[in-house]
């Protein structure tokens, strides 16, 4: 593997400063030095106390070879040079040393830092790298000018013997490093065979061979392998499903040999300070924190939460961006450049420094994991044989101590199944087939807030895959125990991710109707949307969206009070869209058209989001006015046709709209116009309408049948 390519890597990793790579071209002879001499004395200092567990030869070496550079800076720099300039040839070469001391620093640094099984799996590379740093070093000591510089004996002949050495050095890997590498693919090559490897050879390997000893060791070892599958860009072997069967490994590893002791992520009992971010949002929240103007979207001046380069260069949210474009906009909002095409191209880099800064400043980072975007879109990113086996027998321990574990360890297995469960319908599915879905059940009630919370996230991801969906509705209990977290969970978290759980399962239709007839469900999820966070809100609306998609919960709906909530949310423009299309769908049933009707404010409401909403929310509005004309009577259209500015929002809707809301404000404008008073209120709509109408509203005139909201939500991965 070429050099450049770990560097980048590396340099990726700990995002030095540009600066770190470029030669101080502004700095005099004398400064240079004395930086050189600053930098080489630094390095030696900090590296020479350290014990490095991988490449202590290779490092010691490297080491070595910089402090005899540092005597000869350190004589320099004390010297006649450190007053008078240097003949130019040794300038030319101490600038090469400055960068071969900085590339010294982060493979060094590199070195001791990176996590034990990473510097196992690049052993080979790595020594590699040692290699070509050695090479360099004999290079610039040939073209160095020692006999156009006054050194003293001593420190001429440092430098010849170094020369020497250099030359004679040879690639170096440690043999007993290499058979412990070959030993860990073997064990991985055991689970691509089905087979599960031997636990004495894997306690011996792990715990006596790389002193991985605790959980808190295997969760850091997990940690750092799952940032460079997240960081993989392609230029890094082994590629990222072996690293993704490496992680399963050592899960499956920290669970076989060390039990379900904690691992210091905060889930002991009475540790408030340490508990999972969800459950300190709030706090973190009413701290103040300037967030860098890089990292907030230039159209919504928020975090961006999935930064995308569009064609002019110019980064932005995806959300935020793919609304402009839907809006018909052509152009680049901050360049105003046509944009080539409107391909959006993911920023990873962005994304890594933005989730860096949130991890050091406590801010919690909910990036879109959603169902259509996940690993199975990709099958590049696709786990192999290996991490699949490894993921199942993982799955079997956890649902073992899920059964039959202390509370403290059942919690610790919920936490590790919902973690497993983000990713994957394999995971998903091994993990239900375990049995796990009853035991997750049984902690929903459990009065640890953390323990509820776990374990409604977890049964919230397993029901992304649609064959447990119906493994989480047949199991006795299993929906009203979801319910009573969303009516009275112990965390504002756990009740939106019951809320969430709901809008999952109710994808099945046959669901819809179970799930609005069970105690309270729409009560909770209406009293949600009312009262809730903005994520809370979002979680219930989806929901309350999904069951009214089915006529039989029409009266439901409406004794739950979630028509009124639904009016209400109207007025919000984070669940506005979903609410106008929700009440699209209610108001097609003459009870459903009642109920919207007596809301004081629905009809305010759409016209508002006719206005000023997104062009699905206009859609939706316009749907449903159009909806309660032709199912609440001659009083409702009455209501609708009197409304102020209607007839400019339709003109405005026929010429800008999406192509499904001409043809409703077609249809609308035709309904007014069979009105006694039409002409009085819309005189002025017939030329738009007559532009509009012809190719669009002749299909749907009058009171015909297409009524079907659209809407788009996809299932977030928590």
């Amino acid at each position: 593997m070429a050099t450049a390519a770990i560097f980048s890597s590396l340099r990726r990793r700990r995002s030095p400063c540009l600066e770190a790579f470029l030669v101080p071209v502004d700095l005099s002879d004398v400064a240079l030095i004395q930086a050189l001499a600053s930098l080489s004395s630094e390095l030696v200092s900090c590296h020479t106390s350290k014990s490095l567990f991988f490449q202590r030869k290779n490092s010691r070496s490297l080491v070595r070879k910089i402090e005899v550079f540092v005597v000869l800076l350190e004589f320099l720099r004390d010297g006649r040079y450190g007053r008078s300039d240097l003949p130019s040839a040794a300038v030319l070469c101490l600038k090469e040393l400055y960068l071969l001391l900085y590339r010294s620093k982060i493979l060094l640094d590199h070195c001791a830092e990176s996590s034990k099984l990473w510097l196992l799996v690049q052993n080979h590379s790595i020594s590699g790298h040692f290699h070509d740093l050695n090479q360099e070093i004999c290079t610039l000591l040939d073209v160095f000018p020692l006999k156009n510089l006054e050194l003293s004996e001593d420190v001429r002949e440092q430098l010849e013997l170094l020369q020497k050495q250099s030359r004679r050095t040879r690639f170096y890997a440690d043999k007993h490093d290499e058979e412990l590498r070959v030993q860990l693919f073997a064990f991985l090559n055991e689970f691509e065979n089905g087979r599960i490897p031997n636990p004495v050879e894997l306690r011996v390997f792990f715990l006596d061979s790389l002193g991985i000893s605790n959980a808190k060791s295997f969760r850091a070892e997990i940690d750092f392998l799952e940032e460079q599958i997240m960081n993989y860009e392609g230029d890094i072997e082994p590629p990222a499903s072996v690293l993704q069967g490496f992680v399963a490994l050592t899960r499956f590893c920290r669970f076989l040999l060390c039990g379900f002791e904690e691992d210091d992520i905060g889930m002991r009992c009475g540790n408030t300070k340490k508990q999972r971010k969800g459950l300190i949002a709030q706090e973190i929240a009413d701290t103040f924190v300037t967030v860098p103007k890089d990292f907030c979207c230039p159209i919504s001046l928020d975090l961006m939460q999935d930064p995308v380069i569009v064609s002019t260069g110019q980064t932005y949210d995806r959300r935020s961006i793919s609304r402009w474009m839907e809006e018909g906009h052509c152009n680049c909002p901050k360049t105003g450049q046509m944009l080539a095409h409107n391909r959006l191209v993911p920023n990873r880099a962005l994304r890594n420094l933005i989730v860096q800064w949130c991890i050091a400043h406590g801010v919690p980072y909910d990036p879109p994991e959603m169902i259509d975007i996940s690993a199975e879109a990709f099958p590049a990113a696709l786990p192999g044989q290996a991490a699949l086996e490894a993921n199942k027998a993982t799955a079997k321990l956890l649902v073992d101590q899920l059964a039959s574990g202390p509370q403290g360890a059942r919690t610790i297995a919920a936490k590790e199944i919902r973690l497993l469960a983000k990713t994957g319908k394999e995971n998903r599915a091994f993990i239900a087939e375990a049995g796990a879905i009853p035991h997750l059940r049984e902690l929903l009630s459990s009065p640890s807030p953390i323990a509820q919370e776990i374990s409604v996230t977890a049964i919230l991801n397993l029901s992304i895959y649609d064959k447990n969906k119906s493994r989480i509705m047949d199991e006795r209990g299993c929906l009203q125990s979801i319910v009573d977290v969303l009516r009275i969970g112990r965390t504002t978290e756990a009740r939106e991710n019951a809320a969430a759980t709901l809008f999952s399962l109710s994808a099945v239709h046959d669901y819809k109707k179970r799930i609005a007839d069970e105690g309270n469900a729409v009560e909770a999820l209406a009293g949600l949307l009312r009262e809730g966070t903005p994520r809370g809100k979002k979680d219930a609306v989806t929901a309350l969206f999904n069951l009214s998609t089915h006529a039989e919960n029409c009266l439901k709906m409406i004794e739950a009070g979630a028509v009124n909530a639904l009016v209400g949310a109207l007025g919000n423009e984070v669940v506005a869209e979903e609410a106008a299309g929700a009440l699209a769908l209610i108001v097609r049933q003459p009870m459903g058209a009642e109920a919207v009707g007596k809301e004081n404010s629905a009809i305010s409401g759409l016209i508002g989001m006719m206005r000023c909403g997104t062009p699905r929310g206009k859609e939706n509005a316009v749907a449903a006015l159009l909806e309660l004309c032709r199912t609440g009577g001659s009083a409702a259209t009455e209501r609708v046709v009197k409304a102020p500015a209607l007839a400019g929002l339709l003109q405005s809707l026929f010429f800008t709209g999406t192509k499904r809301a001409r043809r409703k404000a077609a249809s609308l404008a035709r309904v007014f116009q069979r009105c006694e008073n039409a002409s009085l209120h819309f005189g002025g709509l017939g030329v738009g309408y007559a532009f509009a109408g012809n190719s669009t509203a002749n299909r749907d005139s009058g009171f015909g049948n297409d009524v079907s909201v659209r809407i788009s939500i996809p299932v977030s991965v928590l």
